[in-house]
C-alpha cells in the first residue's frame, strides 16, 4: 500500500492489524491521507477520501465516494453512505480558511448525499450528537448543534447556528432558518419552514405555525398521562386561548409546574427570535 493510502493509528487505539486484514477493510481505490487518524476497524468503500485532519474511531463504515475533510472528529460506529460530504468549509462569506471544527458522536447514520459543514469560527464547533439518522440529501450547516436521537428526513435543511435538541423529528423538505432553536421532542411536518423558535413537544406545520403537541411522540417516550395533560393545558392557555402570549406566559411562570412543563415555559421565555404560534403570525415573546 503506497503512502497516499497508508492509515495512521491514533495513540491509544488497540491492535494494529496485519497488512492483509487492513487491506480487506480498505478498498484499493480509497484514498487516506497519511496524517489521518483512522481506527484499524474502520471500513472504507470504493473511492472514499479521508483528508489529513480527520479522526475516525472504531467500527465506522465509510461508503463509496464519501468525502471526509476538515478538522473533523468522528466517534464510534458511525455509518456514512454513498457520496456524503462531511466537514467541508462553511458556506459563509466571513469564513477565511481558519481550522474550524466538526465533532460527531457515536452510532449515527448519514445516508446518501448528506452534507455537514464545519463551523465558521474557532471558538464554536459544529456538533452532531449520537444515535441520529440523517436521511438522504439532508444538510447541516455551519455552527449547528444537533442533540441525540434526532431524525432529519430526506432533504431537510438546517441553516447555520441552528440548535436542535434531543428526540426531534424533522420531516422531509423542511427548512430551518439560521439561529433558530428547536426544542426537545418537537416535530416538523413535511415541507414546513420556520424562522422562529419551535417550542418543545410542539408540531410545526406550514410557515412558522404550530398545530398542537406531539402527543404520540410523548407517549412513545414514556411521558405519563398526567404530564401530557399538564402540557396540553399549558399549550391551550398560551397558544389557543386568544390571550396575548406575553401575559399568558407571565401568569403560567408564576405557578408551580413539573419539570417537563417548566422546560416548555422556560424555552418560550428565553426565546430571542419569538416562537411559532398556533394558527396565527409568530410573535415576539415579552414575558418581563
Amino acid at each position: 500500500m503506497d503512502d497516499s493510502r497508508r492509515v495512521r493509528y491514533r495513540e491509544g487505539m488497540s491492535g494494529e492489524p496485519q497488512a492483509s486484514e487492513q487491506a480487506s477493510r480498505i478498498h484499493p481505490t480509497a484514498i487516506v491521507h497519511p496524517n489521518a487518524h483512522v481506527h484499524p476497524s474502520v471500513r472504507l468503500g470504493p473511492y472514499a477520501v479521508i483528508d489529513g485532519d480527520v479522526e475516525i474511531d472504531a467500527d465506522c463504515v465509510i461508503g463509496p465516494h464519501a468525502y471526509l475533510t476538515g478538522h473533523t472528529k468522528i466517534g464510534r460506529n458511525n455509518r456514512f453512505h454513498a457520496s456524503c460530504v462531511i466537514g467541508d468549509e462553511p458556506q459563509d462569506h466571513k469564513y477565511k480558511g481558519e481550522p474550524t471544527k466538526l465533532r460527531i458522536g457515536d452510532d449515527n447514520v448519514f445516508r446518501e448525499h448528506v452534507t455537514v459543514h464545519r463551523s465558521n469560527k474557532l471558538e464554536e464547533d459544529t456538533v452532531i450528537g449520537s444515535h441520529n439518522l440523517l436521511m438522504a440529501g439532508s444538510h447541516v450547516g455551519h455552527n449547528v448543534v444537533v442533540g441525540d436521537h434526532v431524525i432529519l428526513a430526506n432533504a431537510a435543511l438546517l441553516a447555520g447556528h441552528v440548535h436542535v435538541a434531543d428526540r426531534v423529528f424533522i420531516s422531509g423538505s423542511c427548512l430551518v432558518h439560521q439561529f433558530v432553536r428547536v426544542g426537545p421532542y418537537a416535530m416538523m411536518q413535511g415541507g414546513a419552514g420556520i424562522s422562529k423558535d419551535l417550542p418543545p413537544y410542539a408540531i410545526a406545520a406550514g410557515e412558522n405555525e404550530i398545530c398542537g403537541l406531539n402527543v404520540v411522540g410523548l407517549r412513545r417516550n414514556g411521558f405519563s398521562a398526567e404530564v401530557r395533560l399538564e402540557l396540553r393545558e399549558l399549550y391551550r392557555r398560551l397558544f389557543r386561548s386568544g390571550a396575548p402570549l406575553g401575559p399568558a406566559l407571565r401568569e403560567a411562570l408564576a405557578e408551580p409546574h413539573g419539570p417537563e412543563a417548566r422546560l416548555f415555559l422556560d424555552f418560550i421565555r428565553t426565546s430571542k427570535r419569538g416562537v411559532c404560534s398556533h394558527g396565527r403570525r409568530a410573535e415576539v415573546v415579552d414575558a418581563e
